[in-house]
């Protein structure tokens, strides 16, 4: 992945509360005046974005505000012009059809990405519980390699990163990483959605692991976007979100 500045998507405000970006060269793109945003994005509201961003291409890392706007991977990714995989990690599997017809949503934004993207060949899918997944169309299970949040209950850290290691390493395919920090326990960050319980070193270690086989296989990480915010709204303690970020830029990006 070619090293550029880091774009951070102002759509709630919340990243005014953190630290991690100070001191260090980004590129904000403002959107908290579209309306037609928080959980589900309108016609008129992906016309805008989708303008805003226009001049950045997929390559980077991309902070993405709360997962009620994890849909806006689905817009960097419709910018990749090769065959490429999509990794996620995430508490939810983000693959339930939206209820009002034909709105980009962030419980949806998966559907819509393997429905409209010829070149998104597989999805890798770590964190969601097994209920959940057994409600996605068989159809779309096809194209995904799932890790249920009970299996890694089970499972050691290295245990993690032996099973991300060998999914990686079964296709030279490059790799778009899409992080939602409701994958983590809540004694690790804040989020404004259900969490898991997975650990920020293990996350680290995945991704770690994740650039690695990157390296070995000649494979290319074609870019990054970070989601999990808190709820600018509510009452919540933003440090660990911010520590959280930190770490990930620095190993992704630094």
């Amino acid at each position: 992945m070619k090293k550029r500045t880091p774009v951070i998507m102002n759509m709630s405000g919340i990243y005014r509360e953190e630290k991690f970006w100070k001191g260090q060269e980004t590129v904000w793109v403002e959107a908290e005046d579209i309306t037609g945003t928080n959980c589900y994005c309108d016609e008129d509201a992906r016309t805008e974005i989708s303008c805003r961003i226009d001049k950045f291409s997929s390559e980077g890392v991309h902070f993405i505000d709360s997962g009620n706007y994890h849909y806006l991977t689905r817009l960097w990714i419709g910018k990749i012009k090769q065959p490429f995989r999509l990794l996620v990690f995430d508490n939810h599997t983000d693959m339930q059809p939206p209820a009002f017809g034909g709105l980009l949503s962030c419980g949806g934004w998966i559907v819509a990405a393997l429905e409209e993207l010829t070149n998104l060949r597989q999805v890798i899918l770590i964190g969601p519980d097994e209920n959940a997944y057994s409600q996605v169309d068989e159809r779309l299970r096809k194209k995904v390699v799932f890790l249920s949040r009970e299996t890694l209950l089970t499972m050691k850290e290295e245990e993690i990163c032996g099973f991300l290691k060998n999914v990686m390493m079964d296709s030279e395919l490059p790799v778009y990483l899409s992080v939602d920090k409701d994958v983590l326990s809540s004694k690790e960050v804040s989020t404004a959605w259900s969490q898991g319980d997975m650990k920020l070193t293990t996350l680290l270690a995945c991704v770690e692991t994740m650039l690695e086989c990157g390296k070995s296989n000649e494979g290319r990480l074609l870019g990054v976007d970070i989601c999990g915010e808190a709820d600018v709204k509510g009452i919540h303690d933003n440090d660990g979100n911010d520590r959280a970020n930190l770490q990930l830029l620095k190993l992704l990006c630094i």
